[in-house]
């Protein structure tokens, strides 16, 4: 399994923009699908975004609404996650994630990162 280090999460202001990255360490990074997920105070861990192993595929939650993109580098076992136009409901800990599978929604998340915390003011 793969070890997820996240990083980027801070303190913005509404209506800015942050990019969250997650650095993999493992030889199997580049064939799996890669996810982000969050968590709000007093909510359940809900799934944002997916990637397939190439980065070719793509898939989000009804509420990103084209404000947030998930990007790989597999040349640099990182995936990304860009937020634009971040409004205090965004405020929660990001979690990277890596699926069993290769393609995207294929199997189970098999290995998580630590988290990173959003935290929008209004």
């Amino acid at each position: 399994q793969v070890q997820l280090v996240e990083s980027g999460g801070g303190l913005v202001q509404a209506g800015g923009s942050l990019r969250l990255s997650c650095a993999a360490s493992g030889r199997t990074f580049s064939n799996q699908a890669m996810g982000w997920f969050r968590q709000a105070p007093g909510k359940e861990r809900e799934f944002v975004a997916a990637i397939n192993w190439s980065g070719t595929s793509t898939g989000y939650a009804d509420f990103v609404k084209g404000r947030f993109t998930i990007s790989r580098e597999n040349a640099k076992n990182t995936v990304y996650l860009q937020i634009d136009s971040l409004t205090p409901e965004d405020t929660a800990v990001y979690y990277c994630a890596a699926y069993a599978g290769s393609r995207l929604f294929t199997g189970n998340v098999n290995s998580w990162g630590q988290g990173t915390q959003v935290t929008v003011s209004s």
